[in-house]
């Protein structure tokens, strides 16, 4: 069954455009599914997974863009990146728009070479795991915190109870789970995981030790929605500082996670400097917590955090599902006395953000909010949570609920 992806029309706005289109994500997420449900039919499609498509394209780059000639699709490209001067080449020479559409689920390796060797050549994408309105069919665009925006969203949005929530965050959104999947999600995860360790990390990342990369992943699950200190995660962890600091811009960019930078203004004084940890997909962060069911998540002293984290992923999502980088931020001052869990800045406004985890917040849940009012503009609040609906807090600061995203 295929979930309809918001990135779709993108994807084909860029390939208009570009004669180079890259989708870039984790693994699994459904980069592959996608291109392939709206390609045209004359587009061929070539997988570097497939060892002797590999070795074909590695080994003998030209006869490889001989046999698969645009327009293409090459799955897994990471694998192959010295098939970039020839595709430059190709492109410079053809100037066709769509020619090459690419996917990567690891962009550490490529990434960088990429935007060198086909800077405006190429229009890049980041895909990740189904959100709540792709998977509902609602398809909506990026967050936006005024009322209007917000009321259509709910006129046809799809709620879910308190129990339907932690049910969804545990289960997550990666595709696969959304098909005739009959085991169990840590089933899935158990192999997701595996899977990253021993073909992406391993090959790509040259970890040589599995089960500490993966010890290193369940210490980072700990940080999720909280300050990130290198100190101490590689305490726990017992490695270096230097060597943490690499390994979370592996998990970064291989798009398991994300980290949030505070806001900064010259109206605000003494900020706290460190970025937040998020994961992108809920269904593994409960994964590595160890976290397997709704009812486990309810009565977790870390389901605050675990809610924290889904929401801002949500919005994360919201944002890059229509090609936009998310302008997104957390605040904390530098004595901890203020902070607010997400700040999203557009046009020159800030729109500040609390999300709590409990289905009827009041004014006490945005007595942080002033904190920003030194700021020149300072838009529509809001409280996101369990609520049953939107409902005002204060003026222009509206309760709102999460499934709205």
């Amino acid at each position: 069954m295929y979930i309809a992806r918001k990135l779709e029309s993108k994807v084909r706005i860029l390939s208009d455009s570009f004669p180079v289109v890259m989708v870039t994500g984790a693994r699994q997420v459904g980069k592959t599914t996608l291109l392939k449900h709206i390609k045209e039919d004359s587009r061929k499609f070539v997988s570097l997974d497939i060892p002797e498509n590999r070795l074909l394209a590695v080994y003998e780059p030209a006869a490889f863009l001989a046999k698969y000639s645009p327009p293409v699709i090459i799955d897994e490209f990471q694998y192959a990146p010295n098939l970039l001067p020839y595709i430059k080449a190709y492109v410079d020479e053809n100037k066709n728009a769509g020619d090459f559409w690419l996917t990567g689920s690891q962009n550490f390796a490529a990434m960088k070479n990429v935007s060198e060797s086909l800077a405006g050549r190429v229009g890049i994408v980041n895909l990740y795991s189904l959100s709540y309105s792709e998977i509902t069919g609602a398809l909506n665009d990026e967050y936006v915190a005024a009322y209007d925006a917000l009321s259509a969203r709910q006129a046809q949005g799809y709620s879910l109870s308190k129990a339907e929530t932690f049910a969804h965050i545990v289960k997550g959104g990666m595709p696969r789970l959304y098909e005739n999947f009959t085991a169990t999600t840590q089933d899935y995860f158990n192999g997701y995981v595996q899977t990253y360790l021993t073909r992406d990390i391993k090959d790509l990342a040259q970890v040589a030790d599995e089960l500490a990369f993966f010890k290193f992943m369940q210490i980072c699950s700990g940080f999720a929605a909280g300050l990130l200190s290198y100190t101490e995660l590689s305490k726990r962890a017992g490695i270096s500082v230097a060597k943490a600091k690499e390994w979370i811009s592996v998990l970064v960019s291989s798009g398991i996670i994300i980290l949030l930078e505070p806001y900064f203004a010259n109206a605000l004084k003494r900020v706290i400097k460190s970025p937040k940890l998020f994961f992108m997909d809920s269904g593994l962060l409960c994964y590595l917590r160890g976290i397997d069911s709704a009812e486990v998540l309810e009565k977790s002293v870390s389901s605050g955090d675990v809610f924290e984290n889904y929401v801002v992923s949500e919005i994360y999502k919201s944002f890059t599902n229509v090609g936009l980088r998310p302008p997104l931020y957390h605040f904390r001052d530098a004595n901890n006395r203020k902070e607010i869990d997400l700040i999203i800045e557009r046009g020159g406004t800030v729109y500040p953000i609390e999300i709590k985890e409990g289905s009827n917040p009041d004014s006490k849940s945005i007595k942080n909010f002033d904190a920003l009012s030194a700021l020149p503009s300072v838009g529509s609040g809001s409280v996101i949570c369990n609520a049953t609906g939107l409902y005002p807090i204060k003026p222009d600061i509206w309760a709102v609920p999460h499934w709205v995203i």
